[in-house]
């Protein structure tokens, strides 16, 4: 079986603080199998770390929409900020990349709301049904909605920090990839353990303390 996260923040996110050595100890250990690195607006930090550690690590983005956030997976170029949620996933689409709708519902994340999530329900590939740092728990509405358009879910840690990470994810049953992942999703199951306080509160932490620094 092999552990997957698809949505994680690196020291590149203005809210992250997940380094480059952090993430081959999590490999290393075992805790997970496979990564995606999702920052906020760029890509650069984890194509870098792709290169080095190779399937092992997803190249993706947390793309901050008109409406709300868009995560894009198995991207290879970075797309801008500030577009509309169907332009920003046409522009997925057109590089090849993957649809995923992080903390769907979610007013406090920037998550969609339910009717710009039907606008783009066509081209919705996966939804985060189960979020390691929820806040609003709307896990139970995006399930159900996941079921009536037939789109595979996925648990997510959305890590911004070390404390909790690797509690929630997803189990599938062959080494994902772009074309199996999700065939894969369907059939998937779950860890969804706590991530506790401060695996909460890492972006307000991370801000705070001026965790950004320059992508190793």
């Amino acid at each position: 079986m092999y552990k997957l996260d698809l949505h994680t923040h690196s020291q590149a996110s203005p809210d992250g603080s997940l380094r480059a050595r952090d993430y081959r100890t999590m490999l290393a250990s075992g805790r997970l199998d496979c990564i995606a690195v999702t920052d906020h607006n760029r890509i650069d930090f984890a194509q870098a770390l792709q290169a080095e550690l190779g399937e092992h690590i997803i190249v993706g983005e947390e793309i901050t929409t008109l409406t709300g956030e868009i995560l894009g997976l198995y991207l290879t170029e970075v797309i801008p900020a500030g577009l509309s949620a169907k332009e920003t996933v046409d522009r997925i689409h057109q590089q090849g990349g993957l649809v995923y709708i992080p903390h769907p519902f979610e007013t406090v994340r920037q998550g969609l709301n339910a009717a710009d999530l039907e606008a783009i329900a066509k081209q919705v590939d996966i939804i985060e049904t189960r979020n390691g740092r929820t806040l609003q728990n709307r896990g139970q509405a995006a399930t159900e909605w996941a079921s009536a358009h037939s789109v595979p879910g996925a648990a997510s840690s959305d890590a911004h920090g070390l404390h909790g990470w690797g509690n929630t994810h997803t189990i599938v049953a062959k080494p994902p990839t772009r074309h199996n992942i999700l065939a894969q999703l369907h059939t998937a199951t779950y860890s969804t353990k706590s991530t506790g306080v401060i695996g909460r509160i890492y972006p307000k932490l991370n801000r705070l303390l001026g965790t950004r620094r320059h992508a190793k």
